[in-house]
């Protein structure tokens, strides 16, 4: 699965790029060259975080499913319990 981004997402990237360079490094990168920059670690580096992303999802969903039967369980065959129970608390 490729990862692109959108024009406008793709054009703060790429400035954020510029301006790390201007403020960390001691040459600057021009619009072409951080462009390059960005679809190089787009490629590159990219699927490893989504593919972590997805993995942290997983669990996360994993944990919600398997906490479900909890939040959403129903005591079963609860009339007669109910009925004793007022049975009991009127002696």
């Amino acid at each position: 699965m490729t990862i692109e981004l959108d024009k406008d997402a793709r054009q703060e990237a790429i400035a954020s790029v510029e301006r790390y360079f201007r403020e960390n490094m001691e040459e600057r990168i021009g619009n072409v060259a951080a462009g390059g920059l960005l679809k190089f670690f787009l490629e590159e580096v990219g699927p490893l975080i989504h593919n972590r992303a997805v993995a942290d999802v997983q669990k996360r969903m994993q944990a919600r499913v398997s906490e479900l039967d909890i939040e959403v369980h129903e005591d079963e065959f609860p009339y007669w319990r109910k009925l004793d129970r007022k049975q009991h608390d009127r002696k």
